[in-house]
């Protein structure tokens, strides 16, 4: 399904977040139904080691709580409110387990999961939540519509290595440079998802001459949509999918 999918691909930042509670059953349900090709999430460890959908490394921002993700149990995290904080409309939206999440999105879309760095382990314990996030897919046979993405080098070091290594985007903050060219051959990258800003036709086209394709986040306006469409990028990452609504199902 990721290999044969239609280019330029719509990536729904955080579900539908325009619209919707970020990262939460609502916002991905409100993508689903514009048709969004592709959702993207992000994941880290509760205290007890559950994968769950948040991309703080607080539930500050994003919940009526306090702390650290890593320092609530999953039974305590169900507890918070993810929506009152958006709109009074979406109270009682609840963090999700990327469970829940594969679950609901089923094969209605292909879905990019970012592992967070401050879930990264350098002990590589066998829960690690990168093999917990591989054995969610295989469990659910999803492995040909996921993507995951890390900024951390050494979580795609580690899933490039596995028997059947998932297509891997490698996300970074800066322009590309021979060191990121490099990482994308050594990880076989299936994307290199960088910021828009400042991204460059000529940075395109020699990861495109590397096989890798390019899915710039988080693009906003039409305008920009246009210019980086006109540089040739595969996909994008944006909060409003109906920016480009000509794309969409």
């Amino acid at each position: 399904m990721l290999q044969n999918m239609s280019s330029p691909l719509i990536i729904a930042h955080r579900g539908y977040r325009a619209r919707y509670p970020e990262n939460t059953l609502a916002a991905f349900e409100g993508a689903l139904e514009i048709g969004a090709p592709m959702i993207e999430l992000d994941v880290t460890l509760t205290r007890d080691r559950q994968v769950v959908v948040i991309h703080d490394e607080s539930v500050d921002r994003t919940t009526d709580g306090r702390g650290r993700v890593a320092d609530f149990t999953l039974a305590e995290l169900k507890f918070l409110d993810a929506g009152a904080w958006f709109d009074p409309r979406f109270a009682g939206e609840r963090i999700p387990t990327l469970a829940e999440l594969l679950d609901l999105v089923g094969e209605s879309a292909a879905v990019n999961i970012e592992i967070k760095p401050e879930a990264y382990e350098p002990g590589g314990p066998p829960d690690a939540v990168e093999y917990q996030v591989m054995e969610l897919i295989h469990s659910r046979n999803a492995a040909d519509r996921i993507l995951i993405s890390s900024f951390e080098p050494e979580v795609l070091r580690r899933l490039s290595r596995l028997e059947s290594p998932p297509a891997l985007g490698v996300l970074t903050e800066g322009p590309a440079d021979s060191r990121t060219m490099d990482f994308c051959r050594q990880v076989n990258a299936f994307s290199w998802n960088p910021d828009h800003r400042g991204l460059r036709s000529e940075a395109v086209a020699r990861m495109h001459r590397a096989g890798v394709r390019v899915f710039p986040y988080t693009v906003n306006s039409r305008r920009k949509i246009d210019a980086l469409l006109d540089m040739g990028v595969d996909g994008l990452f944006t909060d409003d999918p109906l920016l480009l609504p000509h794309f969409l199902r």
